[in-house]
């Protein structure tokens, strides 16, 4: 008995709260739609892209160097002479590790250059977001991760919208 009270309590206390959370204007924001579809957030991809272009550029002449020795060892490596046979498996380990040397530089800097455009990016959606909040007197705002929210609330196009106009 005392357990169907509580459990009638509990209930009776949540749909309180529910009738509750009617009275407040809540919006979400889909960050990773935010990051793929704003105008700032391609600006900065561009401008990622033009950066780093010239360091994928070498890093695909080197990797074409690493496969053309690869290639030359597996065609004529058993025909060659021992010593000119080593020289080219040393040759191609240094390629081999100066390449992997070059992937991990590009994308540790790359990975840092991303972090540090996607902060601006957030900086001022995070200012249009607030904007948004005051001008339609939302009570709560949230972004992901969220495990569901309603299209009803979903206000990315708004944000996105705004910030494409700045």
């Amino acid at each position: 008995m005392r357990q169907i009270a509580t459990a009638i309590g509990i209930a009776l206390l949540l749909a309180t709260g529910v009738v509750d959370a009617a009275d407040y204007k809540i919006g979400f924001v889909n960050t990773e739609r935010l990051f793929r579809e704003a105008a700032p957030a391609k600006r900065a991809q561009q401008r990622l892209e033009k950066e780093f272009s010239a360091r994928d550029a070498e890093q695909q002449k080197l990797a074409k160097q690493v496969r053309d020795l690869q290639a030359l060892l597996d065609r004529d490596g058993p025909t060659m002479g021992e010593s000119e046979r080593r020289n080219k498996e040393r040759d191609l380990a240094n390629l081999t590790r100066d390449f992997q040397r070059m992937q991990r530089e590009n994308r540790e800097d790359l990975n840092i250059r991303r972090n540090e455009e996607l902060a601006g990016v957030q900086e001022r959606a995070n200012k249009v977001i607030q904007q948004i909040a005051e001008a339609e007197k939302f009570d709560l705002i949230i972004q992901d991760p969220v495990v569901y929210a309603s299209p009803r609330i979903d206000i990315t196009e708004k944000v996105i919208k705004a910030l494409a106009d700045k």
